[in-house]
């Protein structure tokens, strides 16, 4: 494979889904966004590589061909390692280079933005977490609290509305700094970070094998999501082919985990447009599936269920009932509620235009997932780069064009018939076979890539590995959540807007905050 006009030589890597990785020098960096972006393509994450011997930035992008995973090389400038700005070609990478700035000290050359994003002051803004030694680390005493620098929006009549970091609730915690004249909202900035726990530096100190409990737990609600993505790193670096039946387990757990949140967001998503009749009846619906959850997987949300070389336990005759039993109760009742949401006037006012996200606009800053098939964006990877068992499923991608909360909740509709249809399927026509294969570290240092399509949008991780045998370990690991690529977009969706419809953009798209602040 190659990137339109770039002769670069392309490595695959042994994973379920196509990916490919290769070195590009400093002029070339910038020119492959570019060749990406004029073919269509999207920037899927950016971070910065193992820091020694030798410093590297990676970024991934998504085309319709498969990922394509880049390695620049840097170059110091002044005592820093230096790059080449890619907000210009894909406004999204601003924040991922921020954040690679915090924990390795890497700088991208012409950047706009260089506030810090994940440092609120936990360390020293010259001490960078990523570039240690984690065997070595010292203990940081706190950094320097600063006030950060909002943007300020002048005029007659402006005036700006703080809200957070703690919200109401048991929600994580975000600050978003509102600029408003009465309700209308002209601005919104958002200040994440404050869920950081140095997860990515954590990975490195974890024995490869173990480290998908840790991947589990990086945002709970997507943690079959986030433990295939890392399994599947750790196969594709090993060669590791998982059985059959294991493949489809995760399937199973996978689409559960998606209508779960659907499930939820939905009842939300009514109780915040005044409907508690809503909120009420979807809850009693995702209490049932968390409790089935529990009784068939041993988790209610299915933590750490996915193991590397495939599942950890498998499911017999009398929970197979159970599941196809609970799929046919609660699509009759979801068909149900459908209507209802859809007759309901004053819901329809309140979901109809509002946050709306044209999908020119959602092309330009990459909206991805759920709320970038709202807003016209089709992409799943169920459907594009199909991995076992979703080549034998032929999923239907639900998509809509208007981008506002409306079409936000008929996706989430959509997606739970048609992740109920693909339930019964798996459940139906799982194969026989084993549950789980060995993991056999290799001899040399390698690299893998997962790509899971999680409920939110695109899990991506990118795993490298050094030593050998037993004596593996990982050099860098890198999780991307597709909510650093939305929450700038929740800026764009809320303008023009009254502030009391905020809580319900917000939770029409129902971003992670901790996805995002590793």
């Amino acid at each position: 494979m190659q990137i339109p006009g770039l002769a670069l030589e392309f490595v695959a890597l042994p994973a379920p889904v196509p990916v490919w990785h290769a070195r590009v020098s400093f002029a070339q960096w910038q020119m492959a966004a570019s060749a990406v972006r004029d073919a269509g393509g999207r920037l899927l994450a950016l971070w910065a590589g193992p820091m020694s011997p030798e410093a590297t930035l990676c970024a991934a992008y998504a085309t319709r061909e498969g990922a394509f995973w880049l390695s620049l090389p840097l170059t110091q400038q002044d005592g820093r390692w230096v790059y080449p700005d890619l907000a210009t070609v894909f406004p999204c990478a601003a924040r991922m280079q921020r954040a690679a700035a915090d924990l390795s000290g890497v700088v991208a050359l012409g950047a706009q933005d260089t506030r810090a994003w994940l440092n609120h002051g936990a360390w020293p803004v010259d001490h960078f977490p990523l570039q240690q030694d984690p065997d070595t680390l010292p203990l940081l005493a706190a950094g320097e609290l600063v006030d950060y620098p909002f943007v300020h929006v002048d005029g007659d009549g402006v005036h700006e509305i703080p809200v957070g970091p703690v919200h109401a609730g048991i929600i994580e915690p975000g600050h978003f700094r509102f600029s408003v004249v009465g309700e209308k909202v002209l601005r919104l900035e958002q200040r994440l970070g404050y869920t950081h726990k140095g997860t990515e530096l954590r990975m490195t100190q974890l024995a490869p094998l173990d480290a998908y409990r840790l991947a589990g737990r990086v945002s709970g609600d997507s943690t079959v999501a986030y433990a295939w993505a890392y399994c599947m790193a750790l196969e594709s670096a090993t060669q590791t082919t998982v059985p059959e039946r294991a493949a489809w387990l995760r399937a199973l757990m996978l689409e559960r985990e998606r209508v779960a949140n659907h499930l939820g967001d939905l009842g939300a998503l009514g109780n915040d447009a005044a409907f508690s009749f809503g909120l009420a009846q979807f809850s009693r619906l995702r209490e049932d599936w968390l409790r089935a959850a529990n009784t068939v997987f041993g988790h209610r949300l299915m933590m750490d269920c996915i193991v590397p070389g495939g599942v950890r336990s498998d499911i017999d005759l009398g929970p197979r009932e159970l599941l196809l039993q609970q799929c046919d109760a609660v699509e009759k009742e979801v068909r149900t509620l459908h209507t209802i949401y859809e007759a309901h006037a004053g819901l329809q006012d309140r979901f109809m235009t509002t946050g709306r996200v044209l999908p020119e606009l959602a092309a330009q800053l990459c909206l991805t997932g759920l709320a970038g098939r709202a807003s016209s964006q089709s992409w799943d990877l169920r459907c594009d780069q199909p991995w076992l068992p979703y080549g034998d499923m032929a999923v239907v991608m639900a998509t809509q064009h208007n981008g506002d909360v409306a079409a936000r909740v008929a996706v989430r509709f959509d997606e739970i018939f048609e992740s109920l249809r693909l339930i019964r399927r798996l459940l139906v026509e799982m194969p026989i076979g084993d549950l789980r294969c060995p993991v056999l570290l290799p001899q040399q240092p390698t690299r893998g890539a997962g790509w899971v399509e999680g409920w939110r949008g695109e899990l991506f991780v990118a795993l490298e590995l050094g030593g050998a045998g037993q004596q593996q370990r990982i050099l860098r690991c890198h999780l991307h959540d597709p909510s650093t690529q939305n929450w700038p977009v929740l800026e764009h969706a809320i303008m023009g807007n009254i502030v009391p419809d905020f809580p319900l953009i917000n939770k029409s798209f129902n971003l992670s905050y901790s996805g995002q602040d590793l």
